[in-house]
């Protein structure tokens, strides 16, 4: 294991490209915030100029006892402040700077994905299947996956971490590449490419060329772990100049499963064909979505010497991440399967298919708005329609505004009973509602973006039927 990174106030203005306007030099910290409320005494405080200018905190982190504040103009502290202060010339490049340093002085190894879906989960995947060892591993803290959040879990390698497995998040085009040169990776995965975010990018070809951004930097010691399914992720991996390892369910794939069998609720069961080997692989997460996600994870793991059986035997005991499908058995008789964290159309219709293979006597689909489509979120709507009429649905609701109503007109007009739809505008509506909609024995999908917060109906479902 590696050792502890010590920082003290001198070493971080160096980093940082700063100098120390106020405290000692040799103030060291133990941790590291970018929200007053949260912060705990002996923390640095980053004064992030964003939605608020943290600037305006920096006295009430100070009141809270950072060990020190870093800034990029002059501000107010407490009276009588113990805490230092380093003046930078921009707070959110100076987080990223040292960032930066800690991971090089670390020696870790890290892991970077990347994907329009899946990342949470091939992340969590990925850091179990490579934990129980000698190594110590760290990961993203929920979704801390964007310029902020990612140089603030890399901080964490700072107490001797041998393997980081890092999410990167992007609804940008540079955010990747912004991403890449902080993290410097060792190894890339690249899960796939959809709709998520595509109003800010006009088309799926121009999301691709922006998660691409993983593949810069690389050189030939650089292990890419890339999807042999999708057709946009390989038509840009060519010109990668490290080693390559696919995975996917096609004979293209490196570290494949054949003889997928959809279990339902139960997930899926499979023969997992490796370069290592060939095993039975029975993974209890829901869809083949998940199984993709494991595969990914399974292909990592491989390349850093966990052994087959080992991989396999984890596998078939994992988890979903919180509200990332998972499944809820309440005690009144209705199961819930829980995937509110986030939403996109490809993801939408994975969820759909596992619930289509369900053996419940009804089926129910709450579904909420799905954001950041832009001009292409009707058509995408009443796309994901279509598939819905034909998922086996008792009951399909939909929550959110003019394009979660078209993805019920379009499942009507696909021949979906018009009786069995109804529209909420909200979350909250839904909630409302939900008793009369649901019944014992249903097994009920509950799927939307994070802004249409489709998780209150979760909660309202547990309320009823717990």
């Amino acid at each position: 294991m590696a050792a502890e990174i010590p920082l003290a106030a001198a070493t971080l203005a160096t980093v940082m490209g700063g100098r120390l306007v106020a405290g000692d030099s040799d103030h060291y910290v133990t941790g590291f915030s970018i929200d007053s409320r949260t912060l705990a005494a002996g923390d640095l405080f980053f004064a992030i100029v964003a939605a608020r200018d943290g600037h305006e905190f920096v006295g009430a982190a100070t009141r809270r006892r950072a060990a020190g504040v870093v800034i990029d103009r002059p501000a107010v502290m407490a009276d009588a402040s113990e805490s230092f202060a380093i003046e930078v010339a921009d707070t959110t490049r100076g987080l990223q700077d040292l960032a930066r340093h800690v991971r090089r002085e670390s020696g870790a190894t890290v892991v970077a994905i990347t994907g329009s879906a899946g990342k949470t989960t091939t992340k969590d995947v990925i850091a179990e299947l490579l934990g129980g060892t000698s190594r110590r591993v760290v990961k993203n803290r929920g979704n801390l996956n964007n310029h902020l959040g990612l140089p603030l879990s890399l901080l964490e390698l700072r107490h001797g971490a041998d393997l980081a497995v890092m999410e990167l998040g992007m609804n940008h085009a540079g955010e990747i590449r912004l991403l890449i040169d902080v993290a410097a990776p060792e190894v890339r995965v690249w899960t796939n490419v959809g709709e998520a975010h595509i109003g800010h990018f006009g088309s799926s070809d121009r999301i691709a060329d922006a998660k691409a951004e993983i593949l810069e930097g690389a050189d030939e010691r650089t292990l890419l772990v890339a999807n042999a399914d999708d057709q946009r992720v390989m038509a840009r991996v060519g010109a990668f100049p490290g080693r390559q390892i696919r995975f996917g369910l096609t004979a293209l794939a490196d570290v494949r499963a054949v003889d997928v069998e959809d279990l339902g609720l139960e997930g899926t069961k499979s023969r997992l064909v490796t370069p290592a080997g060939e095993r039975d692989l029975r993974v209890p997460l829901l869809g083949r979505g998940h199984l993709m996600n494991v595969l990914a994870g399974a292909a990592v793991a491989l390349e850093l010497n966990v052994d087959l059986d080992r991989i396999v035997e984890v596998a078939s005991h994992l988890q979903p991440s919180a509200k990332r499908g998972a499944m809820l058995r309440l005690p009144k008789g209705v199961t819930v399967i829980d995937d509110s964290y986030n939403s996109s159309p490809s993801a939408l219709k994975l969820s759909l298919d596992v619930l289509s293979r369900t053996w419940a006597t009804r089926r129910v689909a709450v579904i909420g708005e799905m954001l950041e489509l832009g001009d292409l979120s009707v058509a995408l709507h009443q796309e994901c329609g279509r598939v819905a009429a034909g998922s086996r649905l008792a009951r399909l609701l939909t929550v959110g505004g003019a394009p979660a109503r078209a993805l019920g007109e379009a499942a009507v007009a696909a021949g979906l009973a018009a009786n069995t739809v109804t529209h909420f505008d909200s979350s909250a509506d839904a909630a409302a509602g939900i008793r009369d909609q649901v019944a014992t024995g249903d097994v009920v999908l509950v799927k939307g973006s994070r802004g249409i917060r489709t998780d209150v109906v979760v909660e309202q479902l547990m309320t009823v039927f717990g």
